[in-house]
């Protein structure tokens, strides 16, 4: 019984996608102005900025489902290098308040987004 490695799987997919949901959820409800900020002080189109709900909403909820999880999983890696050099890239090598890496969460998703890549879906998931 411990050893299900399809329910270790699904768990990391509900996880990650479920906890990047919130940012997503938190952007649709507030707006991306401060990333059209970002995007305008590094000379590229505002427009941009819709990306992020892409990101943040469309590919955790592909993952969380297990509908084309590799391509959502790999939008979450792009989302996530593109957050990490547009806002965070000043903190890559700092530490947080509690001595941790300043971008553990950052980290956090990017790198389990990209465990996912590796590792798919697993069984428990839907049909495509």
């Amino acid at each position: 019984m411990l050893e299900n490695a399809d329910l270790g799987k699904l768990i990391i997919r509900l996880t990650l996608g479920g906890l990047l949901l919130f940012h997503g959820i938190a952007k649709l409800l507030h707006g991306v102005g401060f990333i059209e900020g970002e995007l305008a002080s590094h000379g590229l189109p505002t427009f941009l900025a819709i990306g992020v709900f892409i990101g943040e909403l469309v590919a955790p909820l592909m993952v969380v489902l297990g509908y084309q999880t590799r391509i959502g999983a790999l939008l979450i890696v792009f989302n996530m290098l593109v957050a990490i050099v547009l806002v965070h890239s000043h903190q890559l090598l700092s530490l947080g308040g509690n001595g941790g890496w300043a971008l553990e969460l950052q980290g956090f998703f990017l790198f389990t987004a990209l465990a996912v890549i590796f590792l798919g879906p697993g069984r428990y998931k839907l049909k495509n």
